[in-house]
């Protein structure tokens, strides 16, 4: 058997339904992408990397042609 049969092994024994018992404290609140709130400076970098990259994508091959 690895450590990680082993180790599901044992918390699979350690289990038990009949008593749950809550953590001493909450658990600390997840940050997520789409829920999180970003700053103009952060909206601006987004805005002129999508620029570049349309310019790159679009621009030079309408120019070139």
């Amino acid at each position: 058997m690895d450590e990680e049969t082993t180790h599901d092994d044992e918390r699979a024994k350690a289990y038990d339904p009949e008593n749950v018992s809550l953590p001493a404290r909450a658990p600390p609140l997840r940050s997520t992408a789409p829920q999180s709130e970003f700053t103009n400076r952060q909206i601006a970098i987004g805005a002129a990397v999508l620029a570049v990259g349309l310019v790159v994508t679009f621009g030079l091959p309408i120019a070139l042609a």
